[in-house]
């Protein structure tokens, strides 16, 4: 029996997804649902769906421009079954041929290597760059279809979604000398197994360590996803026993009022596992707010869309008991770039909402990417204006492994925030942040004690980490990326691009 079905198995008096879907009444707002309640309001929190409106986009079928997904419907792509089993994924136990196999068949016979195209790699030069970078990465790969239909692969290696989850070998460059897997501290952090106590008041728990789709500069790279030929990976699996850990941490320690639920991806646990966990903390005296965090919406929306899936329901189902009471439950997503964006994540957004639900978005500044004001003002305009979510922390990538080539200096993201401030309305502007390295947490980039711009060192404190008295008075010191090196002359030149 796998893991994941015992613990399910394990959880006493947790509803199955049909239950989660027929209940109709609400519990009272005088006291937390008991279990015989315990799936109540989910026809209340999930309104009925409705036909799209007349500007719809449905029409847009973008990934039958996919070839293998050329014959799919719009409701076999809406399907989260479907989707499962058409995720593109390698790692060790892969067979290359069937990723190699996909890419010959997306990949024009010669791909852009410089912008303007003067200097281009062959189809099967460019593969090979992809399983180099694959065996350099720290994350191994997997892209839901919604995030592998939106990229360019006529030019796959400009493209801002491609960069962000396929390693290329001729892009990376060596790791800062400061850089190392678990750059914020987190396992220094933790208290039990999962979850990590940084802050007075809130709490960061981690019930899984799988994600839908896997982000090349994963600030916990150190435990997400599967084992790479650098990383033998941490791994958080989903056991009651840690879990329950973890809740009984929170419970004896009256200070921690606020809880983020992450991972790995929230996404990946079930509508009975999500509904399980939000009871749980709803039922916890102390905590009066948490936020289930998920990429899920981002690289995967249409799973909030499929009538024959339960997990938006049960998302809807936590955040009106925590209403009821009296506690605040929310959803952050993660989107770093307008061309991540569909019909299909608007629809999802729009059903979310409509169920009352608070979304907000955290962005990750990437270079090469959407380090300029054009395209994060685009995308600040579109998560507020067309997803109703609300544009909440654009993050300076964190120092961890294997993504130098990502980084951006501080003074990128200084000068973004101060380019875009007054140019959009205050309430839909998102905070710049560093978070910072050895535990410090989240800063505002401007607010350093001081920035020397030659040697890329700029340092700060964070008064309110205390850590127990271990980090009282501690200087956090971030470094920008190292110069350009010479591999990148180095691969032109093997290419025949430089002298």
């Amino acid at each position: 029996m796998r893991r994941v079905d015992r613990i399910q198995q394990s959880l006493p008096g947790i509803l199955t997804a049909r239950q989660l879907a027929l209940r109709t009444s609400i519990p009272p707002h005088s006291s937390v649902a008991s279990r015989a309640q315990y799936s109540q309001a989910v026809a209340v929190a999930a309104p009925a769906a409705e036909e799209p409106s007349s500007s719809s986009n449905r029409a847009d079928e973008f990934w039958r421009k996919v070839p293998m997904w050329k014959d799919v419907s719009t409701d076999e792509f809406i399907s989260w079954s479907w989707t499962k089993k058409n995720v593109v994924e390698h790692h060790s136990r892969s067979a290359p041929e069937n990723l190699k196999g996909i890419l010959a068949s997306v990949l024009p016979d010669y791909v852009p290597f410089t912008s303007n195209a003067s200097l281009v790699q062959s189809r099967e030069e460019f593969i090979k760059d992809i399983f180099d970078g694959i065996a350099e990465s720290s994350m191994s790969l997997r892209i839901m279809p919604h995030v592998f239909s939106h990229i360019n692969w006529q030019d796959p290696r400009h493209d801002p979604v491609f960069r962000q989850f396929i390693p290329l070998k001729s892009l990376i460059q060596p790791d800062h000398p400061k850089s190392v897997y678990d750059s914020l501290h987190e396992n220094h952090d933790s208290p039990v197994s999962g979850l990590v106590h940084r802050y007075p008041d809130k709490a960061l728990f981690l019930p899984i360590s799988v994600c839908p789709t896997y982000c090349l500069y994963c600030t916990r790279s150190y435990a997400v996803g599967a084992d790479t030929s650098d990383v033998s990976k941490q791994q958080m699996k989903p056991i009651l026993k840690r879990w329950e850990a973890a809740f009984k941490y929170i419970e004896d320690t009256p200070q921690i009022t606020d809880v983020v639920v992450s991972g790995g991806d929230a996404y990946y646990l079930s509508p009975e596992q999500l509904a399980y966990i939000g009871e749980r903390l709803i039922k916890i005296p102390n905590v009066k707010k948490f936020r289930i965090a998920s990429k899920g919406l981002g690289v995967a929306p249409n799973r909030i869309l499929d009538p024959n899936d339960q997990w938006s329901d049960a998302l809807l189902w936590v955040h009106r008991l925590a209403l009821k009471a009296g506690k605040r439950a929310a959803l952050h997503t993660h989107i770093n770039h307008p061309n991540e964006i569909s019909w299909v994540t608007e629809e999802a957004c729009r059903k979310l909402i409509e169920g009352g639900l608070t979304i907000r978005n955290q962005s990750v500044l990437l270079h090469g990417i959407n380090d300029n004001v054009q395209t994060i003002s685009k995308l600040i305009r579109a998560l507020a204006e067309d997803l109703r979510i609300s544009p909440y922390y654009v993050y300076q990538c964190d120092m961890v492994k294997k993504v130098e080539h990502l980084r951006t200096p501080l003074q990128t993201i200084m000068d973004i925030e101060a380019k875009i401030r007054g140019s959009i309305a205050g309430f839909d502007m998102p905070q710049f942040i560093v978070d910072l390295p050895e535990g410090g947490g989240k800063r505002l980039a401007g607010s350093y004690l001081s920035y020397d711009r030659d040697t890329g060192v700029s340092r700060y404190m964070a008064p309110a980490v205390t850590g127990g008295g271990t980090k009282e008075n501690k200087v956090y010191e971030y470094y920008d990326p190292l110069p350009p090196t010479a591999q990148m002359d180095l691969t032109l030149r093997s290419l025949g691009g430089a002298d």
